[in-house]
């Protein structure tokens, strides 16, 4: 409304300048009505706001004396309503009607009404009186109107806004759900799964260590704190995968692990990596009906990127799709094949929900390769 307006005072303005040009009383009116335009709308512009004592000195200035001193002087035609004095006072109209309450907008608009009635009549102009009132009446409701709208509009956006707001933090709790279970389906629940099914001695050394680390995890999950994630900054890929391994290990899988110029990752990047490797080496304990995993890991030179290859020599599974009886774990696009799992879905979901799905959050692809006799390999690409 501050724009509009003043591009309405300006075009009343430009009609002064030719009488301003001419100097004397002219030159004086068109002061008095730049100065309280200036009054008005510099400070406006710069705080956002009209401001009612600055609007009511444009009221008086604008819309009420510079038409008397017209009147007085002879200095502007009056008995013109398309006179540059009369039309300023719609342009008062429509600021008072704009940035003033409604009470008191209603007041600076009958001030002006008031005024140029008087100037009009006396100036011997009876005649187009009617016409100069509905502008200085239509200007100021059509400003009202239009402010009232994009207040509206404006309570509209902050409303969408606030919804958008809550809905982002439901999708961000929801996520946060998820990676929650994805954590504990790669950790707790795989610990459980091992002594429910006898694999490893609950009372080994690595193991108890594992137990430990988990239930510190545990805890921090419900305390809600975010330790865990860390606040960003680069970490080494060796670090994260020697974790991945300890943890492995620590469920009695024996892994031989090679490095190869391994760069620091982002955080994120390293943690979702680092959780896919144990995921990949869970998958190995639990389904693949071997003891013994390999992990190749490699940096690239070229993108700062790695690649890490999880390989064992057990069962395998089948990997051509639409098999009957067989569970589905899709992959990035690039994948080598669908991923189907034969005899059990606890190596599909673990391929489709924390492998593949932590691999494409973060930029990444993971690949696997499998049949039924000769193995899996899992390929873990950084970035894609």
């Amino acid at each position: 409304m501050l724009l509009a307006t003043g591009l309405y005072r300006a075009s009343h303005l430009a009609g002064g300048v030719a009488a301003a040009a001419d100097g004397g009383i002219g030159l004086l009116l068109f002061t008095a009505a730049l100065a309280g335009s200036v009054i008005l709308y510099l400070p406006g512009y710069r705080h956002g706001v009209f401001g009612p004592g600055r609007l009511w000195c444009d009221i008086l200035v604008s819309g009420c004396l510079v038409p008397v001193l017209a009147l007085l002087t002879g200095a502007a035609p009056v008995a013109q309503p398309a006179s540059w004095v009369m039309l300023l006072g719609s342009s008062a109209t429509a600021a008072a009607a704009a940035g003033l309450e409604r009470r008191a907008a209603t007041g600076a608009v009958a001030l002006v009404v008031a005024v140029h009635t008087v100037c009009c009549l006396h100036a011997g102009a009876a005649r187009s009186l009617g016409g100069h009132l509905v502008s200085l009446l239509s200007s100021a409701v059509l400003a009202h109107v239009f402010g009232r709208y994009l207040h509206r509009q404006g309570v509209l956006l902050d409303e969408a806004r606030e919804r958008a707001v809550r809905a982002e933090a439901a999708r961000a709790r929801r996520a946060e759900r998820i990676a929650q279970h994805r954590a504990l389906h790669d950790t707790v629940l795989a610990t459980l799964t091992a002594i429910a099914h006898q694999r490893i001695d609950p009372t080994a050394a690595p193991f108890r260590e594992r137990c430990a680390r988990e239930a510190s995890y545990l805890r921090r999950l419900i305390q809600r704190s975010d330790e865990e994630d860390g606040q960003g900054g680069d970490i080494a890929a060796g670090e994260v995968l020697e974790q991945a391994v300890s943890a492995a290990e620590g469920i009695g899988l024996t892994v031989r692990a090679r490095y190869h110029a391994l760069p620091a990752l982002p955080a994120p990047v390293a943690r979702s990596l680092a959780a896919a490797v144990t995921e990949a080496l869970n998958n190995v304990r639990h389904h693949a009906g071997t003891s013994t995993a390999h992990l190749t890991a490699t940096g690239h030179r070229h993108d700062r990127g790695i690649t890490v290859t999880v390989a064992d020599d057990g069962c395998g599974f089948d990997t051509h799709p639409g098999a009957p009886g067989t569970t589905t774990a899709s992959g990035t696009g690039t994948a080598t094949g669908t991923g189907t799992v034969t005899g059990t879905a606890g190596a599909g979901t673990g391929l489709r929900r924390s492998i593949h799905t932590r691999m494409r959050e973060i930029g990444g692809t993971a690949d696997v390769d499998s049949a039924p006799g000769e193995g899996t390999l899992v390929e873990l690409r950084w970035p894609a």
